[in-house]
């Protein structure tokens, strides 16, 4: 007798659409702002990377806290800055063309294991006693020609894991992680520099680069086609200059991130003094100044992947970003009290996260993948280029005028970049509506070739 097996196949085959459905639904509803951790490679890559950046926040509090001990001085901790950030001027640019050219995860990895390396050293050096300032400047600009390959190589790999669809949702999330760590990683030093010192902080951090390490190893991904080089490294850098300078959009972003990075943000460098001299709380009041400015961060990711990536969506966040963050600097400057203190720096992180996640976001929605990292690197040279010459700006200031002062100041830079962003929103509104109208083109150019097919 024969079995009509189809009745059976045909529900089969409809329950699993059915459950492949409602995971989309999921994902499209309660779960929207979470949207691209529907990826594998992209859950792998949030643990790997929420580890390593609580231990690399742990590391940053408990250097500066160093310095600060070793010298008493806010120009020490402004030359330290300007060491790290140095080195990304150097090879930024070419570090992109570089990006472009090679394996972004096996790039990635070696980045990693060389800061790994940097952690213990540093680790081994205060465990020992013999660490001066002149070490730790050195081990910053190590770092920071190390990063110089690392930061465009992250930012351009992250459309790799999740594709373009899930781009800016992943991009927002990629800003998440970096701020719950920051959110974490200080508090936990605050609390392990007056238990243990700021060594237990290194050592950690060193360990804390394992996890990244795994995830990246971990991930199944397709192999991207990388064309034969055919040009010169110069020439490919000259290609990314040419876009960027082409495409006004784009060049103005970068124009807002170069300010705004270089002056507005550097007031941070100026942190621990404020912990120390001014409000009086010591390592422990130092690491909650910098988790309340993470938790604010990943307050306002989340309360921008719920509202989604539309293009007036965006052009909103840049100008509430830029408003918010200077006028709560400006408040930070002038408080003489830990709560209101506290609540600035919450502050500060919604109006960092909705500018600088926004305008990564922009930049790459505009950008082709043959330009990713360039255009990436650019992005990290103007987020990087200005901050040495912010870093010395605000530390001289804290010196020879006052933290205060030096702080006030900082918030004019960010409010100047938000009444400058006015003046250009139609233009981006142009290149928002030219960018949709390209992409329903190349969809329909797709569909239509594959009917022929």
């Amino acid at each position: 007798m024969l079995i009509d097996t189809v009745p059976e196949i045909e529900a089969a085959e409809a329950d699993e659409e059915s459950s492949d459905a409602s995971a989309e639904s999921i994902w499209d509803g309660k779960l929207a702002a979470f949207r691209a951790l529907r990826h594998r490679n992209f859950r792998l890559f949030f643990i790997g990377q929420l580890i390593s950046l609580i231990g690399t926040w742990m590391q940053s509090v408990a250097q500066a806290w160093l310095v600060l001990k070793l010298t008493d001085s806010s120009m020490a901790l402004g030359i330290v800055a300007f060491a790290a950030y140095f080195p990304m001027i150097l090879v930024g640019l070419f570090a992109g063309a570089v990006v472009d050219r090679v394996d972004r995860r096996r790039l990635i990895v070696i980045a990693q294991v060389l800061l790994m390396l940097s952690a213990f050293v540093l680790c081994a050096l205060t465990w020992t006693g013999v660490v001066r300032v002149e070490y730790v400047i050195m081990l910053a600009a190590f770092n920071g020609l190390v990063s110089s390959f690392d930061m465009p190589g992250r930012q351009a790999f992250v459309v790799e894991m999740v594709g373009r669809e899930d781009l800016p949702n992943a991009i927002a999330m990629n800003s998440m992680i970096f701020n719950g760590a920051r959110m974490i990683g200080p508090a936990v030093a605050g609390f392990l520099i007056a238990l243990v010192g700021v060594t237990g902080c290194f050592f950690l951090n060193g360990l804390s680069f394992l996890a990244v390490i795994w995830s990246l190893l971990e991930m199944e991904l397709t192999r991207r086609v990388v064309a034969a080089a055919s040009i010169s490294m110069i020439r490919r850098v000259r290609e990314g200059l040419h876009y960027v300078w082409h495409h006004a959009p784009s060049l103005w972003l970068l124009i807002f991130v170069a300010i705004n990075s270089g002056f507005a943000i550097q007031y941070t460098i100026l942190i621990p003094v404020f912990a120390k001299n001014i409000l009086h709380s010591g390592a422990r009041g130092y690491g909650f100044l910098m988790a309340a400015q993470g938790f604010g961060a990943v307050a306002g990711a989340i309360a921008m992947n719920s509202r989604g990536p539309s293009a007036r969506a965006l052009r909103q966040n840049l100008v509430f970003g830029f408003f918010c963050t200077a006028a709560s600097i400006f408040a930070f400057g002038i408080s003489l009290s830990m709560p209101l203190s506290l609540l600035a720096q919450m502050l500060i992180g919604v109006g960092l996260m909705h500018q600088m996640v926004t305008t990564n976001t922009m930049l790459q929605l505009f950008v082709t993948d043959e330009l990713r990292g360039r255009v990436m690197s650019l992005y990290t040279l103007s987020f990087i280029g200005t901050a040495p010459l912010g870093s010395l700006e605000v530390g001289f200031l804290g010196d020879h005028a006052s933290p205060r002062i030096a702080v006030v100041i900082c918030s004019f830079f960010a409010l100047g970049c938000g009444c400058l962003l006015l003046t250009k929103l139609k233009m981006f509104a142009l290149a928002q509506a030219a960018h949709e109208k390209q992409g329903i083109d190349d969809l329909a150019s797709a569909a239509l070739h594959r009917e022929v097919d």
